[in-house]
């Protein structure tokens, strides 16, 4: 979970993720980690920027050999 995402908008100041919204995101992650549990596997979640939290993960699990991500699109008006 990325910090900035709590934080207000660039554009109008209205929070990218209010209380409902947080509420889904909470409730979905919750529901793939006991989805992958019953399939004998886990979810790592942590908080923090994902620049710096992916890169202590990498170094905590030693041997990695791909790393995926995406990258917001923000609308320029």
């Amino acid at each position: 979970f990325d910090p900035r995402h709590y934080l207000g908008t660039h554009c109008h100041g209205f929070p990218k993720t209010g209380p409902h919204r947080l509420r889904f995101l909470l409730e979905s992650v919750k529901d793939l980690r006991e989805t992958l549990k019953k399939k004998g596997s886990t979810l790592v979640v942590r908080k923090g920027k994902p620049e710096d939290v992916v890169r202590d993960l990498i170094t905590e699990l030693g041997s990695v050999s791909a790393v995926a991500f995406h990258q917001e699109v923000r609308e320029i008006l």
